[in-house]
């Protein structure tokens, strides 16, 4: 399955540390954000990195090169920050099957390979980890609207008062029936061409999407106090000691 990767952002909430780089290149723990990415996908089996730049994209060129831990990658430009619905669709024209979609600026631990599964098994259009957030953080995510069954029924980006905290986590899975929906997306009020707009689209028309709750954790870099916290979760992990025992079955 082929990976689509979002790493064209300034990342202007991140400065000082984006004041000579992109986003994706801010270091986390000694590492680009964009690498800590592509291990997990690699670990996903992606055959293919399709890789979305803009902002001072020749660096991110220049640093990963054609490939990455033997993994052809494949760059496409999106030339004006308008939106991550936009941005996917820049990558339109090397999709041909189901793929996966990871946002540049998330380091992840946890069941990202429950979301391939769903879409690999159960044939559905798009699939998505989700996670409770604290209340008063949100507004900064897509925020998913669920009945009294606990079912997705819609996806606001961004809200100023958000309907819930469960919101989506930068990972995702889709059908190439997202590009037609992206296609028909509008502005939002942010004037942005949003992705959450996209999936409530594909949710409209009577398409079938997997919402998987994250086991493990992630952290949004939007901040320069996110990626210390970052840091501060990588370090701990690598100076955990192994475990040992039996496997346990899930």
């Amino acid at each position: 399955m082929k990976a689509v990767v979002l790493a064209a952002g300034r990342g202007t909430r991140l400065q000082p540390l984006t004041d000579n780089l992109p986003k994706a290149l801010v270091k986390v723990n000694g590492e680009p954000l964009l690498t800590h990415c592509l291990d997990e996908l690699v670990s996903l089996d992606a055959d293919e990195f399709v890789i979305v730049v803009g902002y001072r994209q020749e660096q991110i060129i220049d640093y990963y090169g054609n490939s990455y831990d033997g993994v052809p990658i494949t760059y496409v430009h999106q030339e004006e920050p308008a939106g991550l619905a936009h941005a996917l669709l820049q990558a339109e024209q090397e999709i041909e099957k189901d793929f996966m979609l990871m946002l540049g600026d998330n380091v992840f631990r946890g069941n990202l390979d429950t979301v391939v599964q769903r879409q690999r098994e159960q044939r559905v259009d798009c699939a998505f980890l989700v996670e409770e957030v604290p209340e008063g953080e949100a507004s900064r995510y897509g925020v998913c609207v669920t009945n009294k069954y606990g079912e997705i029924t819609d996806v606001v980006e961004k809200p100023d008062d958000p309907p819930s905290n469960l919101v989506m986590t930068g990972f995702y899975t889709f059908s190439p029936a997202i590009f037609k929906a992206c296609r028909l997306v509008q502005p939002s009020d942010r004037g942005e061409y949003e992705l959450s707009d996209a999936i409530d689209l594909l949710m409209d028309s009577g398409r079938t999407i997997d919402a998987v709750r994250l086991n493990g954790w992630r952290i949004d870099v939007g901040y320069p106090e996110d990626r210390d916290a970052a840091e501060q979760r990588l370090s701990k992990e690598a100076a955990a000691p192994p475990t040992s025992g039996g496997n346990i079955q899930q």
